[in-house]
């Protein structure tokens, strides 16, 4: 008979009362992630037939989500999930469906340009709220070593949108009208994030630090305090005694994520090989029109996040043999690879589609390293904003990536275009050995005290 600790780690993540439901509930509400920049490069490319436009629309929306994603972390992790969500979720369908509206009756690119930047202002990450919640269902000693296996599968659950939201957005697009695939996933999210957050029992619940008032001076156990510290041999304070430390508290001040070693140096790796994700796609866009095979462009974007699928069951089925960083780099060196190979290949789409699948492999394992990192780094009740963090990089590197890939498809060709990818990926590397090296450093210092 198979024991529990021998069943696969999916079957025991589901097994845990009420993760299937936010689990599900928070990948509806992620379409937007996979559907909005793309539906808004297909859009406007339609619409006024110009790359740079697109790109940089898709850009502007994507950098003004990076800017406040932390900010919205921070204000999930100080107040709650269901308080700060359901209101915001509100503003955020508004204001998607304001900018899906003005883009189907056409207005000026001056009132889109500033409806997508208000469109990017009231996104927050759901994937972030996902995770936060299995770190929260799988607290104590017993269940940490399947965190590892919850991440990657919530990277796998991107990848899976990121499979239909290109496959959805290409179809609306081309065989409904140029903006159909705006409205969708504004549907989805409203669905999604209303169901996600009325699941209280999975809510992790609000950390707060706790005001302990200062003793006074003439308290008894102050007086002892003293008295003992005057009366050790040689000046020792017996072990059993208060010292006057002990007994003044003050309140514990929030630190920024930012601030603890290791953060930056990650955000950074991250901003720079995401360049290449949206680089990909506006080039691969580019490419099936130039060869008149826009019909297949969904499926050809599709087949990255389904090797990245893959990759992220694969990797969270067993326990990594290597540190995260180390293994951040390795998947970083053969991204680039795949990278190379997808620019190599790109005059057969066969041949293209298949190194697609074999470069997707390497995409959510990097992905969740990142996650477990930010995990072993920031404390609990940060976590949230630590998470965001990290997707606000990766949004900062995809709307580098979209306007750095429109600017050459407007002078240039997709041949070009898909020079980016593996220029970024490879400037990655030696940015995360980097990160390994402090990382090694910060353990070895550690050990030595």
């Amino acid at each position: 008979m198979t024991t529990g600790k021998h069943r696969s780690p999916y079957v025991r993540l589901f097994a845990i009362p009420g993760t299937k439901a936010f689990c599900l509930s928070g990948a509806v509400a992620r379409l937007p992630i996979s559907m909005m920049s793309l539906g808004i490069v297909l859009a406007l490319n339609h619409l006024y037939n110009q790359w740079t436009i697109a790109g940089s629309m898709s850009a502007v929306y994507i950098l003004a989500m990076a800017l406040v994603t932390p900010f919205y972390a921070r204000l999930f992790d100080r107040f709650g999930q269901r308080k700060v969500g359901v209101p915001a979720l509100v503003v955020q369908l508004v204001s998607m469906l304001a900018f899906a509206v003005a883009a189907l009756f056409r207005v000026p690119i001056a009132i889109l340009f500033v409806l997508a930047v208000c469109m990017g202002l009231t996104q927050f990450s759901f994937g972030a709220l996902v995770r936060t919640r299995w770190a929260y269902a799988l607290r104590g000693q017993e269940n940490d070593e399947l965190l590892n296996a919850a991440y990657a599968l919530e990277s796998g659950i991107d990848e899976i949108v990121f499979i239909l939201g290109p496959i959805l957005s290409a179809f609306l697009a081309t065989s409904v009208h140029p903006v159909s695939q705006l409205f969708v996933p504004t549907l989805a999210c409203g669905f999604g994030g209303l169901v996600f957050f009325s699941l209280r029992n999975t809510q992790p619940p609000v950390v707060e630090p706790v005001l302990v008032a200062a003793a006074p001076a003439s308290d008894a156990d102050v007086r002892a305090a003293l008295n003992s510290g005057s009366q050790g041999t040689a000046g020792q304070v017996p072990t059993d005694s208060l010292g006057v430390k002990q007994l003044h508290t003050h309140r514990s001040k929030s630190k920024s994520v930012l601030l603890y070693q290791g953060i930056l140096p990650l955000l950074i790796v991250f901003v720079v090989f995401n360049m290449s994700f949206n680089a990909f796609d506006v080039s691969v866009t580019a490419l099936m029109k130039e060869i008149g095979r826009e019909q297949f462009l969904g499926l050809q974007l599709a087949l990255v996040a389904f090797g990245s699928c893959l990759g992220a069951f694969a990797f969270g089925s067993r326990q990594p043999k290597h540190s995260s960083w180390s293994t951040m780099v390795r998947f970083l060196v053969l991204l680039t690879l795949g990278d190379i190979l997808l620019r190599l290949t790109m005059h057969n789409l066969l041949f293209l589609g298949v190194c697609e699948v074999l470069t997707g492999l390497c995409v959510s394992p990097l992905f969740a390293t990142g996650n477990l990192i930010v995990k072993d780094i920031v404390p609990e009740r940060s976590l949230t904003e630590g998470l965001s963090w990290l997707t606000t990089a990766g949004s900062v590197g995809t709307s580098f990536g979209s306007t750095i890939a429109g600017m050459v498809l407007d002078v240039s060709t997709p041949q070009a275009g898909l020079m980016i990818p593996w220029i970024c990926t490879i400037c990655a590397v030696p940015l995360a050995l980097f990160g390994w090296l402090l990382a090694r450093g910060k353990k070895t210092q550690v050990t030595e005290e």
